[in-house]
């Protein structure tokens, strides 16, 4: 998951704007493993949870096992991490069959996702999808605006326009490339190299976001994410440290400018995704970061 040189060590080092004050800055956990789903129906259940501009939907299928959504106001994510387990998508006039081990971008409108062999179903969508937000673990959890952190805009359409589109998450690793990461008009997603077994202590990666949030979903495995407030200068904004320790699958989102790294800690195979919403456009200005780059253009101005 992580080498010997992190490669967002340059973005970190120049993170040093001091942190604003009168923050309402918790995080959101979600254990899916120790929880009852929030929805379920023939052949399927779901769990959801929500940040500042997402609902992320997390799902276990039977085969054949039935995802619609319609009228979707803005396209969203499928992520399939099994590699024997892929999807049918249906959208906009095509029927598209995506491997496993794939991620997928689905245009708005009327959609339908299929499972075969059933599986995990991993879905990402922006707070514009209200239902789901509603429906979310912790929908409360915003009802105090996050001033901090700008209102969520999409990114310009893709090249073509929209379509279903999905690519394989089989990319070897590349010396000073971080991660795998993909983009399209509503969010990046970063899937890690499984970590096998704990990562080392003395080659961690502290940093914080100013201005958005990070969502740490684990799949696989056992991490404890470490998160530290900073001091501002107003002692009503300072909380003592957090050390999460958590099972899969879970998910947890870290709000800005709270400094944290996460630590693998299975003894087997650890498997970690970063979420974001909208894109970042740190990672999304590094030469060869985000895969699929040429299909999604990066804002203007």
């Amino acid at each position: 998951m992580y080498k010997d040189k992190d490669p967002r060590a340059d973005l970190f080092a120049a993170a040093s704007t001091p942190p604003a004050t009168g923050l309402i800055a918790e995080e959101q956990l979600a254990l899916f493993h120790a929880t009852d789903p929030q929805e379920q129906g023939q052949g399927w259940k779901s769990w959801y949870h929500r940040g500042h501009n997402f609902v992320l939907a997390y799902s276990e299928a039977e085969p054949g096992a039935v995802f619609p959504r319609n009228a979707q106001p803005d396209e969203y994510v499928v992520y399939l991490p099994d590699a024997a387990k892929g999807a049918v998508i249906e959208a906009g006039g095509e029927r598209v069959e995506v491997p496993g081990f794939s991620i997928a971008f689905v245009p708005p409108g009327d959609s339908r996702i299929t499972l075969p062999a059933g599986g995990v179903l991993v879905r990402l969508f922006t707070v514009r999808s209200a239902d789901l937000a509603e429906a979310a673990s912790n929908a409360r959890g915003y009802d105090a605006p996050r001033s901090h952190i700008p209102p969520f805009a999409a990114w310009p359409e893709p090249k073509g326009g929209f379509r279903i589109r999905h690519y394989s998450l089989d990319v070897p690793a590349e010396p000073g490339r971080f991660g795998r990461i993909f983009r399209c008009t509503t969010f990046m997603v970063n899937v890690f190299e499984p970590q096998n077994g704990p990562r080392d202590t003395s080659k961690m990666s502290p940093h914080h976001h100013d201005d958005f949030e990070q969502c740490s979903l684990t799949l696989k495995g056992s991490f404890v994410h470490h998160l530290r407030w900073p001091w501002t200068v107003d002692m009503a904004d300072w909380r003592e440290d957090r050390h999460i320790e958590v099972g899969s699958p879970s998910s947890l989102v870290i709000p800005p400018p709270v400094i944290h790294t996460t630590r693998a800690t299975d003894a087997g195979d650890n498997h970690l995704v970063d979420i974001f919403c909208p894109p970042r456009m740190d990672f999304s200005l590094k030469p060869g970061w985000v895969l699929n780059a040429e299909d999604y253009p990066l804002p203007q101005g």
